[in-house]
Formats: C-alpha cells, sequence, structure tokens
C-alpha cells in the first residue's frame, strides 16, 4: 500500500488536491482539515489511505498521522463509508471529534451531515475505548472526564477496604485510561483484580 504521497501541488480545494509526482498527477482525496494546512503550501507530503471498491480506487490523504488514524477507526464502524468518515473530519478537528467520542457526545457527531443519532451512537459505542489512544496526553487533559467522580468514589472504597492510598489511585488511574465510562462498581472489580 501506499504510506505517503510527497510532490507539487498542482491543484488544491477543500475536496481534493492534485500532487504531481515527476509528472504524474494523483487525485487525493481531503478533509477540510487537512486542506486548511496546506493551502499556502506549494509542496506537500501527505501520509495516505487507499480504499479499494468495486467500481473505485480512492486515495486519502492527511496531514498528520492521528487524523489518518481517526479515519481509519471510523471506516470500521458499520454504516460509516470513507465519504462519511472525511465529511466527519471536515466538519470538526481531529481533536473535537476525539474529544466528542470520549465523552460520549453524541450531538456533536450528530451535527455532521450524514451522520444520523443512530450512526453517531454507533460510533461513540464502538470507538469510545479506542480513540482515547489517539489523543495526545495534553489532549486528554483537555478532555472533560466523565470518570473523575467515578475515579474518587472506588479510591475511597478501595482504602475503606485497607488498600493504601498510593497504590489504589495508580490503579484506579490506568483503569479510567482503559474505559473512559466505566461505573463505579466495574471500577472498584476491576481494580480488585488488579491489587
Amino acid at each position: 500500500m501506499y504510506e505517503f504521497i510527497e510532490g507539487h501541488i498542482e491543484h488544491a480545494n477543500p475536496a481534493f488536491v492534485v500532487i504531481n509526482v515527476n509528472g504524474i498527477g494523483y487525485h487525493v482525496m481531503i478533509s477540510i482539515n487537512t486542506f486548511e494546512h496546506i493551502k499556502t503550501l506549494k509542496q506537500v507530503r501527505l501520509l495516505t489511505h487507499l480504499s479499494i471498491k468495486e467500481d473505485a480506487h480512492a486515495l486519502y490523504g492527511f496531514f498528520d498521522e492521528q487524523e489518518r488514524q481517526l479515519f481509519r477507526h471510523l471506516i470500521l464502524v458499520n454504516g460509516v463509508g470513507t465519504n462519511t468518515a472525511r465529511m466527519i473530519l471536515s466538519g470538526q478537528t481531529p481533536h473535537a471529534i476525539i474529544g466528542a467520542i470520549s465523552t460520549g457526545n453524541t450531538a456533536t457527531l450528530n451535527a455532521v451531515k450524514g451522520v444520523g443519532p443512530k450512526t453517531a451512537q454507533r460510533i461513540v459505542m464502538e470507538l469510545q475505548d479506542k480513540i482515547m489512544r489517539l489523543a495526545t496526553p495534553a489532549e486528554m487533559q483537555q478532555f472533560p472526564s466523565q470518570t473523575a467522580k467515578q475515579s474518587d468514589e472506588a479510591l475511597l472504597a478501595l482504602q475503606a477496604l485497607g488498600f493504601p492510598r498510593n497504590t489504589a489511585e495508580k490503579t484506579i488511574q490506568k483503569i479510567a485510561m482503559q474505559s473512559p465510562n466505566i461505573t463505579v462498581e466495574d471500577m472498584i472489580k476491576q481494580a480488585l483484580k488488579m491489587l
């Protein structure tokens, strides 16, 4: 497969870019997010994803790895094709999409043309655990944590059971990172298995 494409920009608009690589023009589909990063450039290097279907081969380009990985996660969700994934990436920044999925904010996803309430819920359900791996540590701190209250309650319960605070806290943090929307009861059960 193609990992990246690098060359001179012959034409660029919010939907696609034509990149001249040694005399061959490659038509690369892009999101508005990628277009915003490359619109003033003459030379470009885009990470790529090749989509092969019965009636077409399409090359998708991304400004950075986070956007490409987010695209690849989105197209694995039932009902989300390459065009819908590109629309989602065009409607919001990757940071905002990761934040919406990790916090269960289906309204942000539902606001994108072509994404209905059921599809938005499916995206959140299928990607919530996987998506946090794409966030940078700085981004993870910016997302509102739904598990903060659950973490505090679970920590108090573990301390009441006699576990040292430092050990219990590290265990709870690890569980919260892996499962952002876990219930207090499940968090305590997992922590007991790990301690």
